[in-house]
């Protein structure tokens, strides 16, 4: 099974590799003289809504430089960048998850990222999101993100017929959830096929640890304690089987994807699923009868009742340093990042409702201020623990392990704990 897991994975890059096949230098279109710009991307770095293409294709007409964008599989894309940067074949302009612990070493930015510090758009970036794009004081990225919180939603028709209320603990959680799925309904929408959407639950609900046992984060990262020694950590990756093995992520789960999660709950087969702020807009436009029938709470695992807050949390776009056409990628960026253009991404994107560009008016509703002001907030573990956020993949790999029965929760976080300590080695951080 390993054997075959592997070659799975190896054919999965290869074709990966091929759909990015010419990234490497931005070449002029055959025979017209024009400059084309590879944009590299995972299906979740720019907005589903095809803004950012929408915009491209303007841009193209305005300038004539082309962008083509190559859009990889979330479950592909962090493995197949890091090989690309590291053979010097990476696209003209590449997309990659940030946060200020993993972005130096996932993008090596001295190396392979053009410097944007005298940019006159850095300058409008929010000072939340700098630190994320930054290293040793230099900046090196363009973001569009949101203050990330991931909430469940859940559909408000489906739980005043049942006659539940939003759950403020895991038995309360579990309790509604068998309600819901002796209805026949999906309680709970869960994609690990994408690789990385199973995982937020471990991570997001990181300030509960933090809050129980004050300190937690800075021993962990003074490597004072292991990531196995985190009970509350255990007990949310148990509590994910105990969903698993009692249906209700629904029959033939690890097949799903996170694109289809829209999907499931928008025609009411899910109940709940994890999604941002914004959600309700891009529901409500695909499927009107949803409209003002979402609702939202924190995650409950581990009686989990704090917001987690990611300040990065999501893509920022860098110039490839080793690009052909390093002028036309500055040119890109600072059309992109025009005022007028910073307002359409946010308008026309998936109804993200904050920016982190602070000219950008948030378009928080009253729900979420009124919520955020009635719930503590802190720092998801990604965003504060180190060795965390790069191998988020490989811990999606291990929770499927587990789902389909071949992982326990213990490997898990021994598994965890083994690849920081590599991390942590090949950065030769004094603490391990």
């Amino acid at each position: 099974m390993r054997k075959r897991f592997l070659l799975s994975l190896v054919g999965a890059l290869l074709l990966s590799s091929l759909l990015l096949a010419g990234c490497n230098s931005g070449e002029s279109s055959e025979g017209s003289g024009k400059v084309t710009l590879t944009f590299g991307t995972s299906q979740s770095g720019i907005p589903r809504t095809g803004i950012m293409q929408t915009m491209a294709k303007e841009y193209e007409q305005e300038t004539g430089v082309k962008i083509d964008f190559q859009v990889v599989p979330d479950a592909q894309w962090r493995d197949l960048i890091k090989v690309k940067l590291a053979s010097g074949e990476a696209p003209d302009i590449f997309n990659v998850d940030v946060d200020p612990l993993s972005m130096p070493a996932n993008v090596r930015p001295e190396e392979n990222a053009i410097d944007l510090t005298n940019e006159e758009f850095t300058g409008r970036m929010s000072e939340e999101i700098l630190p994320t794009v930054s290293y040793k004081e230099k900046v090196y990225g363009v973001s569009f993100a949101p203050t990330k919180i991931w909430y469940v939603y859940y559909n408000k028709r489906i739980f005043e017929e049942l006659g539940i209320q939003p759950p403020t603990s895991y038995a309360e959680f579990k309790a509604i959830s068998q309600k819901i799925k002796d209805k026949d309904i999906i309680p709970f929408y869960q994609a690990p096929a994408s690789g990385w959407y199973q995982v937020l639950p471990l991570f997001e609900t990181g300030p509960n640890y933090e809050q129980a046992t004050p300190g937690t984060y800075e021993k962990l990262n003074n490597n004072e304690m292991k990531v196995a020694d985190l009970t509350q950590l255990k007990t949310v990756i148990e509590q994910l089987k105990e969903f698993a093995d009692l249906g209700y992520f629904g029959k033939d789960f690890l097949s799903n994807t996170v694109e289809a999660g829209i999907e499931s709950f928008g025609q009411e087969k899910a109940a709940m699923l994890l999604r941002v702020p914004g959600t309700e807009k891009e529901v409500s436009e695909a499927y009107p009868d949803m409209k003002d029938n979402m609702g939202f709470f924190v995650m409950p695992w581990g009686d989990n009742q704090t917001i987690g807050v990611n300040p990065g949390g999501s893509a920022a776009m860098f110039g490839n340093k080793n690009s052909k056409h390093p002028e036309e990628v500055l040119k890109f960026f600072r059309w992109i990042t025009e005022h007028d253009h910073l307002q359409r991404v946010f308008d026309e994107g998936e109804g993200n409702l904050t920016i982190c560009w602070p000219e950008i008016e948030p378009k928080l509703t009253q729900d979420y201020i009124d919520y955020e002001k009635n719930h503590e907030k802190g720092t998801v573990m990604q965003a504060a623990v180190k060795y965390i956020d790069p191998q988020w993949m490989d811990i999606g790999k291990d929770l499927s392990g587990m789902f389909a029965g071949a992982m326990t929760p213990d490997q898990i976080l021994q598994n965890i704990d083994k690849r920081r300590a590599e991390q942590a080695k090949v950065l030769k951080d004094e603490a391990w």
